[in-house]
């Protein structure tokens, strides 16, 4: 008899997936333990296993679909075994790929679930180029909305694809990695300097119209990732008291340090930055005001053992918080290294569930960008949150002269029914101390 295997739940906010591709065709061996697909989840994009021996019989769900918890993928069995797709256990019904009510002319009228997608044929693997150029979708209509997987969109931005010039071949012509790859191989749809792309709101620099629109007008689907950040911000936002303390450090110290440490470990590949250090000196303070390394629990507080220290990493589609395990028993250097290598990963959108989860207190760093200040939102169930502003050169009064000086505000945001505020301003003397005094962060 044949066994099914469902759409698991690879994270803890996941409700939906986006089967980015299949690495396995029908009529394939396949073995407990054996990857078989590429799935894409709210956090990241993660391989699916195989949990059975078999055939691979048939494929349920096509390359960038989107599937709910529960619902059928694929089967395995016996050669020669017949299997029909079981019926879906639950609607896609607030999923973000769903047509809005405008654009249900454009669509084709729905079909029976186990009718809806053809499997693919056991020749021609899913998501292969030559499954695009198969069976292309319609010619779209001129304004319609462009739907493209979050990977796709993605993958067109890296090699600068002009989505709207793309035929999906995706369920009702949703475009996903295949197509961007195989328009790249055509050399067909290269994003223009008077056409505005459709893959996201990032400034890429080039000439600016200044005539016509300023962006197509389009209705972009909500992807998994935004719509987990939606929800959790939204109840961070309206379930936690916030309370605000801020502190400005002077920032010389620190950039001296960092400035001779990278210079003298060059050729050791040593490159430490402002954020390495503020990593360390938050995971140090939290030792030294253990109060706000906790979590609000209902009808308890729990204070954590260890300083597992999160750091923001902005993404196309949002935002992901890798974590840091165990920072008070690293050295700068360590957390560096890690820090970086979680970042690429999160860039990559190759994080495992572990690297990115179990944080109790996190950093948001814009200082990079050139802002000075700003507020961050909690991230439960964490208590608290800093952002970090730029250091920005200014007078400042040293031995009662007024000199020129570089100076950083840190902003603390935290959950006031775990703490107060004066718990809040002895994290922030405490770090600011660590920081004006980089040469406590190396022992």
């Amino acid at each position: 008899m044949s066994q099914i295997i469902e759409m698991p739940k690879l994270t803890d906010t996941m409700t939906v997936g986006t089967l980015v591709k299949w690495l396995k065709s029908e009529g394939d061996v396949v073995k407990s333990g054996m990857m078989i697909a590429e799935v894409e989840t709210d956090k990241a994009t993660m391989e699916l296993e195989c949990f059975f021996d078999g055939i691979l019989l048939k494929i349920f769900a096509p390359a960038g679909s989107q599937v709910v918890l529960g619902d059928a993928l694929c089967a395995v069995g016996k050669a020669g075994e017949t299997v029909e797709a079981p019926a879906a256990k639950a609607p896609v019904a607030a999923s973000a790929s769903e047509p809005k009510k405008d654009d249900a002319k454009k669509e084709e009228p729905k079909q029976d679930a186990s009718k809806a997608e053809p499997a693919p044929q056991p020749t021609q693997k899913p998501g292969d180029a030559s499954a695009a150029d198969a069976s292309p979708a319609p010619a779209r209509a001129e304004g319609e909305r462009v739907k493209i997987s979050p990977l796709a969109r993605k993958l067109a931005a890296e090699k600068k694809i002009d989505p709207s010039a793309v035929q999906g071949s995706g369920p009702g012509g949703r475009i996903v990695r295949a197509d961007i790859l195989a328009a790249e191989k055509a050399g067909t749809g290269k994003a223009g300097s008077g056409k505005s792309s459709s893959s996201g709101a990032t400034f890429t620099g080039g000439s600016v119209s200044r005539t016509g629109p300023i962006q197509e007008e389009r209705a972009v689907p909500v992807s998994n990732m935004r719509g987990v950040i939606a929800r959790r911000m939204v109840e961070s936002t309206t379930t936690i008291p916030y309370i605000y303390v801020d502190i400005e450090i002077d920032a010389e110290p620190l950039l001296a340090v960092r400035q001779q440490l990278n210079a003298g470990l060059e050729k050791e590949g040593v490159k430490l930055s402002v954020n390495d250090f503020v990593l360390k000196g938050c995971a140090e303070a939290l030792r030294r005001v253990p109060a706000v390394n906790s979590s609000w629990e209902g009808n308890q507080i729990r204070y954590f053992g260890a300083a597992h220290v999160a750091f923001a990493v902005a993404l196309e589609e949002g935002l992901i918080t890798p974590v840091v395990k165990d920072a008070h028993q690293k050295s700068v250097f360590q957390i560096s290294t890690e820090a970086k290598s979680l970042g690429k990963k999160a860039k990559e959108k190759k994080l495992q569930p572990h690297e990115y989860t179990g944080g109790t207190f996190c950093v948001s760093n814009l200082g990079m960008m050139g802002i000075p200040k700003f507020t961050a939102i909690i991230n439960p169930p964490n208590s608290a949150i800093l952002a970090v502003g730029a250091a920005v050169a200014k007078p400042v009064v040293k031995n009662g002269q007024i000199v020129a000086g570089q100076t950083m505000t840190v902003t603390l945001s935290a959950d006031h029914r775990v703490f107060d505020g004066a718990v809040g301003a002895q994290f922030l003397v405490a770090l600011k101390n660590l920081l004006e005094n980089p040469a406590l962060l190396l022992v």
